[in-house]
């Protein structure tokens, strides 16, 4: 790895008078003096900087990456000094249900199954602690496995069983993974229950897990009404959590005396106007809100960029098979709190408006070290998705800093400074400036918009960077998979994207030869939803701008009379809107029948007939699209042809089965243009 050169570029020193910033004359400057003391003591305790891998499948393609790729990706989120230095990492408790942008893999999808080796959460918490061993994870359930339950949509009519189901995840990442879960919540952005917390907290402690902390409730601030009047409540819960909370809390969050945090934040496209947003609540969630901890949506774009939401990762890696990813603006931000602090330190108690607009927080080791973060983002560079940003404005400053108490003796503060250059389009990101005099106790900047400074005593920042990564390249128009793998390293195959139902690596130990690896789905009833699923499972997979293909897969029904499968083309949606997903699908079902469909629904029917195929046998289905026509064959012959397809469209590929049943998947392909 090359550390990036330093920057020296001129900062204003001491209390000299230094140029105004371009435009601005000195005389018009805004000037204001701000006092950094902690003679009075500190104030609340600083709890970390995270992001979320999960809510949902955020992570998908990440783990597809080729060596030495991977690893820089991980570097540049997880390694101390180095990138983004993230303090927390919060994943999805997988509960086989559509969670955003896809499913994740229960570690329990029966009552009588476990198994904590599905999914990639577990890899990925390892690789952060083996970077930071410090790092603090969080665990949080966007979905169920339905016989949680037992018939109903509803987690909390059986608290003893969810509380098992949540304790054995636990339990799990530290019998095989030799994980330490800090930090645990209920439900995520759903209603609460305080019975069924009240459980949980019963079940963690008679586990000895009492150093494992509840948050509650990841959604408003509304569990701070009853906290207020339930004591029980308010003594399991640890961490009042409140989602895209507008930098903003409420007194009754106030008045429960716990930490605050917003516990899921940013979800903003990650372009500099995302990292205005990432840089303006980081330091507002505290300054308006006294939230010590801010956690982002997600950790790293690593799903296909159509779904919903695309690219509001911190990072970007959406392309396993080039190799190429993209370290995005708001990694940069990041680093400015994330590398010059740690949790466990202190914000020192101080208003922290700038005068001039902005903001700025202090903190302390109590050791003597201060770190200082300041941001002047204005307003339509700085929103986030939601909520709705009420205007302000922002102009030019001069600020003075008096440094009192223990940090009067500081001499010398250390600089780092980015420029989101809207107008220009250049933008400077976590630049070392020269180190800033302290003369007598004070300083002065010369502050212009849409900045980001650090400033502290703290010599270890490093702006690191991996060399260059390959080019970007579409999904491979050749593709195959045969599934042929006897230990996989994990559980999914690669590059498909299971958007309902769940697709996992299979041996199918009575097969005599041809089909013992395959790829099968496992979900065989509706979760407990969060999302709307389909009532069809699907995964899909490729280059979303494919208009032509011929796709060709091997299917083995295993539900009897009215089980189904299907591989379509031109697959147009997913994640939470997986339930208006249009295409052609090719059906073929046990009872010896075919459909072709122009939705996952199978409403839109555009032609159907008898296939001879029955359950318990394996076939072949290809599916050609080509222009305004389709049509499909069945073991290598013609069953249906010149179907018009009425709109010339494009999207993924796609396989998947009528209901929530077992069925397998082997030897796919698809050739595409």
């Amino acid at each position: 790895m090359r550390c990036a050169a330093l920057l020296w570029g001129w900062l204003l020193l001491g209390c000299s008078w230094g140029p105004a910033p371009p435009g601005v004359s000195a005389a018009a400057l805004l000037t204001a003096t701000y006092v950094l003391d902690d003679a009075s003591g500190p104030g609340r305790q600083f709890d970390g900087i995270g992001a979320v891998s999960g809510g949902g499948a955020t992570s998908r393609l990440l783990v597809t990456y080729q060596e030495p790729y991977r690893s820089q990706i991980l570097d540049y989120l997880f390694k101390p000094s180095f990138g983004a230095s993230l303090h927390i990492l919060k994943v999805e408790i997988g509960g086989d249900g559509q969670s955003t942008d896809g499913t994740e893999p229960s570690h329990m999808h029966y009552e009588n199954d476990e198994n904590y080796f599905r999914g990639y959460e577990w890899w990925l918490m390892k690789e952060a602690k083996k970077r930071n061993p410090k790092i603090k994870l969080i665990g949080l359930p966007w979905t169920f496995p339905a016989w949680i339950g037992k018939g109903e949509n509803w987690p909390y009519d059986y608290p003893d069983v969810t509380a098992y189901y949540i304790v054995s995840w636990i339990l799990g990442a530290k019998q095989y993974h030799d994980l330490d879960i800090d930090y645990i919540g209920i439900w995520n952005e759903r209603a609460f229950s305080s019975k069924y917390i009240k459980v949980l907290r019963q079940s963690l402690d008679r586990l000895g897990l009492r150093n494992i902390g509840i948050i509650a409730a990841d959604g408003d601030w509304n569990i701070s009404k009853e906290m207020i009047v339930d004591p029980y409540l308010n003594d399991a819960v640890e961490v009042v959590g409140a989602h895209y909370p507008g930098t903003k809390t409420v007194p009754n969050a106030l008045l429960t005396k716990k930490k605050l945090w917003s516990s899921e934040d940013y979800s903003t496209f990650n372009d500099e106007v995302g990292a205005g947003c990432w840089a303006r609540i980081l330091n507002q969630n505290y300054v308006n809100g006294n939230m010590t901890s801010t956690i982002a949506w997600n950790l790293v774009a690593s799903y296909y960029e159509e779904l919903p939401f695309g690219r509001c990762g911190l990072m970007t890696a959406q392309e396993p098979w080039s190799g190429h990813y993209k370290v995005e603006a708001p990694i940069w931000i990041t680093a400015h709190t994330t590398q010059f602090t740690q949790p466990g330190w202190s914000y020192l108690q101080v208003d922290g408006h700038l005068e001039g607009g902005g903001s700025f927080v202090a903190l302390t080791d109590g050791l003597g070290n201060l770190t200082i973060i300041i941001e002047t983002m204005t307003h339509n560079h700085s929103q986030c998705i939601r909520p709705p940003l009420p205007h302000f404005s922002v102009t030019p400053q001069r600020a003075t800093f008096y440094l009192k108490g223990s940090f009067y003796m500081v001499e010398t503060l250390q600089v780092w400074h980015s420029r989101l250059g809207f107008e220009s389009g250049n933008s400077s990101l976590f630049q070392q400036l020269h180190p800033v005099k302290v003369w007598k106790g004070s300083f002065s900047l010369d502050l212009n918009v849409d900045e980001v400074y650090t400033l502290t005593t703290l010599k270890t920042g490093q702006k690191c960077g991996c060399p260059e990564p390959p080019p970007p390249q579409p999904f491979p128009s050749n593709y195959k998979d045969d599934f042929n793998i006897r230990n996989p390293p994990f559980s999914e195959a690669p590059n498909f994207a299971d958007q309902t139902g769940v697709f996992e690596y299979f041996i199918n130990a009575s097969d005599p030869g041809d089909h013992v690896f395959t790829l099968r789905q496992v979900v065989v009833q509706r979760p407990i939803t969060w999302a709307s699923d389909a009532d069809q499972t699907i995964s899909v997979i490729g280059n979303f701008q494919w208009v032509n293909m011929t796709v060709t897969c091997d299917i083995y029904i295993e539900k009897q009379r009215d089980g189904g499968v299907f591989v379509a083309g031109r697959v147009d949606n997913g994640g939470i809107y997986v339930r208006r997903t249009k295409g052609v699908f090719f059906w073929v079902f046990a009872d010896g029948t075919y459909r072709v469909t122009g939705d996952l629904a199978g409403e839109e029917i555009l032609m159907k007939g008898l296939s001879g195929v029955r359950d318990n046998a394996w076939h072949t289905l290809t599916l050609n699209i080509q222009g305004t026509s389709a049509s499909g064959l069945l073991n290598g012959y013609p069953l249906w042809e010149n179907v018009t397809v009425s709109k010339l469209s494009n999207g993924w590929a796609a396989i998947g089965t009528r209901s929530f049943e077992f069925a397998q998947f082997d030897n796919f392909h698809i050739e595409a243009s």
